[in-house]
């Protein structure tokens, strides 16, 4: 087995220095994510959902399942904790009684703010640091991985 020479950073390859800093955005994600659950009461995808449904008071959770790029299914989950915390209040659509819609509650408005220990907040100090044009590129490479990831070739077996 090769050992890693202390003195020199390890030649990875394109693909695979990519996909380790991306471990470490994930890695450094669930660990804000846990700080921020012990904080403010809410996980960093909690959070997420809590300030889309303030940005669209009344949003269906289809529409937000969506907007999310996640299965309805899979939110789920994450309305029923909110709901439970008083986070935000679920009622059926007047116009289409199958269709849940979701809105904030006092205590999820109170939430719903800039707030420095977030995730969010880490982020745009970021961004606001990098120039534009490598923020869309980012954007952009992230956003074609995320597609590729889902919708290209699958993996052969040995």
């Amino acid at each position: 087995m090769k050992s890693l020479d202390e003195s020199a950073p390890p030649r990875l390859g394109p693909e695979l220095e990519f996909l380790r800093c991306l471990w470490q955005v994930d890695h450094a994600l669930q660990r804000r994510s846990k700080r921020m659950a012990k904080e403010l009461g809410l996980t960093g995808p909690q959070r997420l959902v809590l300030r889309l449904v303030g940005r669209f008071p009344g949003l269906p959770a289809g529409e937000l399942a969506a907007l999310l790029h996640v299965h309805p299914s899979t939110l789920t989950g994450v309305l029923a904790r909110l709901e439970r915390g008083g986070f935000l209040a679920r009622r059926a659509d007047p116009r289409d009684r199958r269709r849940a819609l979701v809105g904030l509650t006092a205590r999820g408005r109170a939430l719903d703010d800039a707030d420095p220990q977030t995730i969010e907040a880490s982020l745009l100090r970021v961004l606001e640091a990098t120039p534009a044009q490598h923020v869309e590129a980012a954007r952009s490479l992230l956003q074609a991985l995320a597609h590729e990831l889902e919708n290209g070739a699958t993996p052969t077996g040995p």
